[in-house]
């Protein structure tokens, strides 16, 4: 029996125990359940800016190389480590499993469920905003690959392994999905692993919840272990999160199954709309190829602050003479002096508003046809998809009023 397991145990503190004996080091942390926000991380005690708080040891992630060879080997030697990583999980057949203290804290299957947009209806997921759409569509692509893979590699009837189901491999290639950790090594780099697949796995570091804060825990490694480092003071009880990274929420959404919101106008601080929907359809066959010549092509952004260059860019191409939109583009200046540019600038910001104005004529229709599908997916599933449209609404209305004022 693994040491400091001891079944029947809180999960938590029982994590804590495995953990400690793995090396890990937690300094005025632990993990508790929190009101309505299921697990996170928080302070056991005043916690100062700049205390380390909590060291993960590289010989307790799990890796590629922490894989059986019995999975391993038996998979393509260029297999992405997501996939791998998801193996291990699914074909964990050791009772009890040397990971049992810190699976036990994994989400389960019901958790997965009602969050994740991989497993959701895809009569809902077609109502999706562009940008998740589009990462959802890529997630779709890649778990279908890595599961094929396994499938072929691990077939019940000749390996002797369980039977592994479609269903039980997603579940473990959404945990990977959604609790690995960046972690460069020469090996990875040999190989030339794309970045989002360069990952391990880390016990405790995964219970930390995401934020937007600029001054997060800071998340750092080297060959020795992970680190987290306090980069502001934390009372006792509060709550101590990391950051995933600068990401929008229909990043959050597709990759993660949640999103930031609040009563407040701007919950999330990356928060940001692809446009393409509303601005690519003004644009002849003669425009697109113009604007992709050049590499404007798409990608259309609006956040709380800007509307984009590359939407300034197509827009221009709708409101003023081609000579002066190629010179727009390649020296940044409008023709026409001061008073000229003013004028080009006042074009665009009027068709903006023109396009914006369309564009929530179709959130609007998008939510009245959510709201309903009271018979698809989960009642969850629909709230979170409504709420994720408002946010776009509320982005796109401060813009026009912005731009109107």
């Amino acid at each position: 029996m693994e040491k400091d397991y001891h079944p029947g145990m809180d999960i938590y503190k029982n994590l804590l125990l495995w953990a400690k004996d793995k090396g890990v080091v937690l300094n005025g942390i632990e993990p508790r359940r929190l009101p309505s926000r299921g697990i996170g991380i928080v302070a056991t005690k005043a916690v100062q800016e700049n205390d380390i708080i909590l060291q993960v040891p590289t010989s307790a992630l799990r890796t590629p190389e922490t894989v059986p060879k019995r999975i391993s080997k038996k998979l393509p030697h260029d297999m992405r480590i997501h996939g791998l990583l998801a193996a291990d999980l699914a074909l964990d057949t050791s009772s009890p499993s040397r990971y049992a203290a810190w699976n036990a804290v994994l989400p389960t299957r019901a958790d997965v469920l009602a969050t994740m947009p991989l497993t959701w209806d895809t009569r809902l997921t077609a109502h999706f905003p562009p940008t998740a759409r589009s990462l959802l569509k890529k997630q779709t692509a890649k778990f279908a690959r890595d599961w094929a893979l396994v499938q072929t590699a691990f077939p019940p009837s000749t390996t002797g392994e369980p039977k592994l189901t479609r269903d039980e491999y997603m579940y473990a290639w959404i945990l990977v999905n959604t609790r690995t950790f960046y972690y460069e090594t020469p090996k990875t780099k040999a190989v030339l692993r794309s970045r989002d697949d360069r990952m391990v796995m880390q016990p405790v570091a995964d219970l930390f919840n995401h934020t937007d804060d600029p001054r997060s825990a800071a998340v750092q490694f080297d060959a020795e272990s992970f680190t987290v480092t306090a980069r502001r003071g934390y009372a006792a009880g509060e709550e101590v999160c990391i950051s995933y990274g600068r990401h929008s929420n229909d990043f959050l959404l597709a990759e993660y199954g949640f999103i930031l919101s609040s009563e407040v106008a701007q919950a999330n601080r990356w928060d940001e709309v692809c446009l393409d929907d509303a601005v690519l359809p003004r644009l002849t066959r003669r425009q697109r190829e113009l604007l992709d010549e050049v590499g404007f092509l798409g990608n259309y952004m609006l956040d709380a602050n800007t509307v984009c260059y590359r939407t300034q860019v197509a827009l221009r191409l709708l409101c003023v003479p081609l000579a002066v939109w190629r010179a727009y583009v390649d020296g940044g200046a409008d023709g026409g002096g001061e008073e000229g540019a003013q004028q080009q600038q006042e074009l665009v910001d009027a068709l903006l508003v023109e396009i914006l104005q369309e564009y929530r004529e179709r959130i609007e229709d998008t939510l009245e046809t959510i709201e309903g599908m009271e018979d698809v997916g989960q009642a969850g599933h629909r709230e979170m998809l409504c709420l994720r449209w408002r946010q776009i609404r509320r982005l796109v209305d401060s813009t026009i009023e912005g731009l109107e004022g």
